[in-house]
């Protein structure tokens, strides 16, 4: 079973994967940021270090995807392939932070690992506004997302609810989370886990 988590920059992903992957006893997989060689770079310099960096997820992703499928057990995974592929690439070469001949090369590439994968169980996509992720980016204190710009999480924002208007990979669960707070409100994270719970329970063959 693949249950994967999506959402903007500091929209929570990471803690709700770590709490459900404690709560359902779920292995969990998690973006690879602490030993990314280029994310620091990117952040400095974005024009230059781009390509790299999605490329680095893209592999990154890509093996995740192939070790949950191998490995039969139930996985949740903070952040998906997708999001690479039609949020993050998609929006720096709109930026002009990624030529063209990078883009195009970077989405032959996705094309040819998209047809040996499959859309996760089920996708929960964390809806935030970009106070809300300004205010949790804070909160953590990376020192690299220092210089992210509000330009660039509103137009992440604006691709991501483009890609979910249209998703149909798999059974998707939103949540919309400017007005909560699951990581110290149990009541909250409580109510996650129960619409997690109900609507894995309509998925074939799959149980908690």
């Amino acid at each position: 079973m693949h249950i994967a988590i999506a959402g903007n920059i500091g929209s929570g992903k990471t803690t709700l994967t770590t709490l459900l992957s404690k709560h359902f006893k779920w292995k969990a997989h998690y973006e690879d940021v602490e030993n990314n060689p280029y994310l620091n770079d990117f952040y400095k310099e974005m024009q230059r270090w781009a390509f790299n960096l999605q490329v680095y997820f893209l592999n990154s992703r890509f093996r995740q995807i192939i070790d949950i499928k191998n490995s039969g057990e139930k996985y949740i995974q903070d952040r998906t392939i997708y999001e690479d592929a039609y949020i993050f690439a998609p929006n720096l070469h709109a930026m002009g932070l990624m030529s063209t001949r990078d883009f195009e090369n970077y989405k032959e590439i996705f094309n040819l690992m998209d047809g040996f994968i499959q859309g996760p169980d089920l996708l929960i996509y964390l809806r935030a506004s970009v106070p809300k992720l300004v205010e949790q980016i804070q909160k953590r204190g990376r020192d690299y997302e220092n210089s992210i710009r509000l330009d660039y999480l509103t137009r992440l924002n604006e691709r991501y609810e483009a890609w979910i208007d249209e998703y149909k990979k798999g059974e998707l669960l939103i949540i919309e989370v400017d007005n909560i707070n699951f990581s110290e409100n149990e009541d909250e994270l409580n109510d996650i886990i129960q619409q997690i719970e109900n609507r894995l329970k309509s998925l074939p063959n799959i149980s908690k």
